[in-house]
């Protein structure tokens, strides 16, 4: 073996500098590449089919966003129950006046607790089940979207529903629960047809209880 450095193998100026900047990279990790566009991207947290979980497509979540944040108004409340998709959406920072509102989710998945004091747990079989926190007719609008098509599950969603509005409500769920969410909450079917990133066996629809864009398309 000899002792000379001619033998060692070396990297030109080039080579090296390119591999560090990918050992930069790799090195910061998520919590310090992301932007907060990436952090709220809808589907950055997985579906988990476990729990009933389908996100909006990108189009369908801007446009419910849209819609929210309009009936929200200036420095207006939203909570989004069951549909964390749209929650994220509204925190990208990429629809017009999403910096003009506040929101929350409420959500079982505890994965999304990532989103700190905006998360809040929810339990859909406990309705009522909210932190002290949650005052009663706080939410200038509620967008939910109920875990199961089941008359069960709508009747306890909309007890939070109800907790939670001072009186919009944008109830997104199959189509087959119309009569029942007509019945529970005086809503009317919207003509806009929201889509998932997945195709759905059920045919899925927007329910509205006041005068929305989102009625005629």
């Amino acid at each position: 073996m000899s002792d000379s450095d001619d033998d060692v193998p070396t990297l030109s100026a080039h080579t090296l500098a390119a591999l560090q900047e990918f050992l930069n990279e790799t090195s910061c990790g998520p919590a310090h590449s992301m932007t907060p566009s990436d952090q709220f991207a809808v589907g950055e947290v997985e579906e988990d089919w476990r729990m009933s979980q389908f996100w909006y497509s990108d189009e369908t979540a801007t446009r419910l966003a849209e819609e929210v944040i309009r009936e929200a108004g200036e420095g207006g409340r939203i909570a989004c129950v069951s549909a964390p998709s749209v929650y994220q959406k509204l925190k990208q920072g990429v629809v017009d006046g999403s910096d003009r509102v506040s929101a929350v989710v409420l959500e079982y998945d505890r994965r999304f607790a990532a989103y700190g004091n905006d998360f809040i747990f929810y339990d859909y079989s406990e309705p009522l089940s909210l932190p002290a926190s949650v005052a009663p007719q706080s939410f200038d609008i509620v967008l939910a979207d109920p875990p199961y098509l089941s008359e069960e599950c709508l009747t306890k969603v909309v007890k939070t529903i109800k907790y939670l509005s001072k009186g919009k409500v944008l109830l997104c769920t199959g189509a087959i629960m119309e009569s029942v969410a007509k019945d529970l909450l005086d809503v009317k079917k919207c003509d806009f047809l929201p889509q998932h990133n997945r195709n759905l066996s059920n045919e899925f629809r927007c329910f509205v209880n006041y005068q929305s864009r989102l009625l005629s398309c």
